[in-house]
């Protein structure tokens, strides 16, 4: 049986969530992630994983239509798993399901409005007068409203399970496979050029909702001896051009997915320093699982289920306080023992709750029962 995951962007970092619902499926079902890819290339760090990607290029209406077609014929699954409510994921499975009658399930891991929302009234009448981008807010808000049409739903936080009900389903990560005690600081911290000085880390796309200004001004404010490594950062972006002229910066473009835990070796923290805005409050970002999973020590920031997440295996400040933020990571930096035994207990947390193993026994099951359903 195949499994036919529909991404609505394959040159976007979202998706990473995409790749991981394959991989999550791949030892029963035969899988692929399929979509439009609207960028030059596939997003980086799956280039070149296990699992297959296959792409069409595309561009905005009314080009963006004569592609429709070459999309549905990739969507030929069994089953059809669309990634976001977005028109081109979501959208395209409720056609492939119409052309093909084969059970849809969708997958919500942000809500996906409130990155328009946060540009107030004026700014969301202008995006929703683009109706030449397929995944504006008028196409997105129509496919919000066509959520109750998917055949099984998905979510990846508790805000999203209250807005749109469906299985819980938290990003997750393999914690065999990411043992920490395979993977050595060297490698890392010769890459980032850092010697003896200690690390804090920020793994992913470094957007403004991600707090990594409040980051870099916190790590600032621990120096001398305390650097702050940007992972997954765009060299080319004026944001990143800014904060490497700054000389406690190192930043690293995107790297493969497998390379992520022999960076995270290197971390003496990792901070995800969220801000409280409508693009975070149903989001729990997969870098958290990532830092869990390799025993990092955490610092993050009391927005959606982080708090509940890190509860008594990381530090939780409040979002945006940059001096918050600059003491709690000083303190673990302070007093590695403790440190390491947040770092414990956060690796057996992601082991109990957030693994492949605790995903795929609630994943599987769904699946079983669309396609013991099917006729």
């Amino acid at each position: 049986m195949k499994v036919s995951v529909l991404a609505f962007d394959l040159s976007d970092n979202a998706t990473g969530r995409a790749d991981l619902l394959a991989r999550l499926l791949a030892p029963r079902y035969g899988v692929e992630v399929v979509g439009p890819q609207f960028g030059s290339e596939l997003w980086r760090p799956v280039q070149g994983g296990a699992i297959v990607h296959r792409a069409v290029r595309a561009g905005k209406y009314p080009g963006f239509a004569a592609r429709v077609p070459e999309l549905l014929e990739l969507a030929d699954g069994d089953v059809i798993l669309a990634s976001k409510p977005r028109p081109t994921s979501y959208g395209l499975g409720l056609l492939a399901r119409a052309r093909r009658r084969r059970p849809l399930v969708l997958d919500i891991d942000d809500w996906e409005l409130g990155f328009f929302y946060r540009s107030g009234a004026w700014g969301r009448v202008g995006r929703a007068l683009d109706l030449a981008d397929p995944n504006g807010l008028t196409w997105t808000w129509f496919m919000e409203r066509l959520v109750p049409r998917a055949q099984a739903l998905t979510v990846a936080s508790r805000f999203l399970q209250a807005r749109f009900g469906g299985l819980l389903l938290p990003h997750v990560r393999d914690t065999e496979a990411w043992d920490p005690a395979r993977y050595d600081a060297g490698f890392a911290r010769t890459e980032l050029g850092v010697g003896s000085q200690r690390v804090v880390m920020f793994l992913g796309t470094p957007r403004g909702h991600k707090g990594v200004d409040d980051l870099v001004e916190a790590v600032g404010r621990l120096q001398p001896g305390v650097v702050a490594a940007l992972v997954g950062a765009d060299p080319a972006s004026a944001a990143v051009r800014r904060w490497t002229a700054l000389p406690h910066v190192r930043v690293v473009p995107e790297i493969p997915f497998g390379d992520v835990p022999r960076y995270l070796a290197a971390a003496d923290v990792v901070a995800v320093p969220q801000r409280a805005t409508s693009d975070t409050v149903g989001q729990v970002p997969a870098k958290i699982f990532d830092a869990m999973a390799m025993a990092r020590p955490i610092v993050s920031t009391a927005v959606s289920m982080i708090p509940e997440i890190l509860d008594g295996c990381g530090r939780v400040v409040a979002p945006g306080d940059v001096r918050a933020l600059a003491v709690a990571i000083r303190e673990l930096l302070d007093d590695p023992s403790n440190a390491a035994a947040l770092g414990a207990a956060a690796r057996r947390r992601c082991a109990e709750r957030y693994s492949f193993a605790t995903a795929r026994a609630a994943l599987f099951p769904l699946i079983e029962r669309l396609t013991g359903s099917v006729t």
